[in-house]
């Protein structure tokens, strides 16, 4: 057992409600304590939790998404009524803190890199657009005294729901039963958000989801959506991006294949930039590793107490080349940082 492995099992005989006669709870994601920020070496001695989420969409192809949309189930299964499950997702979670800030990674395997949403293309003649998605996560955090037995299902509600003979009607939104509680997310995009490398801080209540800093960081890059005169919808054959690749209007001649992304994205301030995050895409593999101040000071903000054994409760999604529908998990997971020894 190596060094790192020994002090995490030290650390946990240590933890005054765990000691005694009573088990240590496996089911946990555990924090071992740092000194400086953690490096290759250590995540590899880290103590892993496998976090399963489940009743996902697998590179199904869209009409245009609202950014504005709730990231919720629209017509998968796994948290509604539905056809058959698709396979679940496993992914591998460890986690680290120092004296200020907290450190996770989260790594599983997804075939494709889909970070390109709604790339454009330059043929040559004129521009085109692809209509890519993309890959991402969201975590959601939860104060374990307001919510006990903490899971996504909380968070996920229908509305509009109407039965006309045989038909059914729903709608899929995420936002929370009762007014006061609120819930910390961190929202992960693989082209969005990762261009800038942050997680959108945001925040879920009853009234559904807010940005921890008011303002819109994502941006059509669609010269139909700054003229609506052109009676264009954005996108659609004959629009054309009003910034390139290298950040220039997208005017005039330039070599075929030149591209342009879909979106424009503004670097994110105050509350809202508080989740830094690097990531990469790797024999078939996402790896990404986040980081936050342990308190922000932001009263809608989640405070991570290293020692504090009842932990910080969470959940997990994972979009697979959708904004939409995604992969969630149902059992409750806990946070835990362990003391320093």
């Amino acid at each position: 057992m190596t060094r790192l492995a020994w002090w995490a099992v030290l650390a946990l005989l240590m933890l005054p409600a765990w000691s005694g006669c009573r088990e240590i709870p496996a089911d946990r994601l555990y924090a071992l304590k740092l000194e400086a920020p953690p490096t290759d070496a250590d995540w590899e001695r880290a103590l892993p939790r496998q976090v399963v989420v489940k009743g996902g969409r697998l590179h199904e192809m869209r009409g245009q998404v609202d950014l504005s949309q709730d990231t919720v189930h629209t017509s998968t299964p796994s948290c509604h009524h539905g056809g058959a499950l698709p396979d679940p997702i496993r992914v591998d979670m460890r986690a680290f803190y120092t004296d200020n800030d907290l450190y996770l990674r989260l790594s599983w395997v997804d075939a494709t890199r889909d970070d390109r949403l709604r790339h454009w293309r330059f043929d040559g003649e004129s521009w085109h657009n692809e209509g890519g998605l993309e890959d991402g996560f969201g975590l959601l955090w939860a104060d374990r005294a307001e919510f006990p037995r903490f899971t996504c299902a909380q968070a996920c509600h229908i509305k509009d729901f109407a039965v006309s003979g045989a038909a059914f009607h729903a709608g899929h939104r995420m936002r929370l039963k009762d007014q006061g509680p609120w819930l910390d997310l961190w929202h992960w995009r693989a082209d969005l958000s990762a261009r800038l490398g942050f997680a959108d801080d945001r925040r879920l209540d009853s009234e559904g989801m807010h940005p921890d800093q008011p303002g819109e960081l994502f941006r059509e890059n669609s010269l139909a959506a700054l003229r609506p005169e052109l009676g264009l919808a954005p996108f659609a054959p004959g629009d054309q991006p009003q910034r390139d690749g290298d950040n220039r209007p997208a005017t005039g001649f330039r070599p075929p294949g030149s591209g342009a992304p879909g979106y424009l994205v503004d670097a994110p301030r105050g509350g809202r930039a508080d989740v830094s995050a690097w990531s990469r895409h790797e024999a078939g593999r996402w790896t990404v590793i986040l980081r936050r101040a342990l308190d922000t000071g932001d009263p809608h903000d989640i405070l991570f107490q290293p020692g504090d054994t009842e932990g910080v409760a969470f959940g997990l999604s994972i979009m697979d080349h959708t904004p939409v529908d995604h992969y969630a998990s149902t059992l409750e997971e806990i946070l835990v940082l362990l003391p320093e020894k």
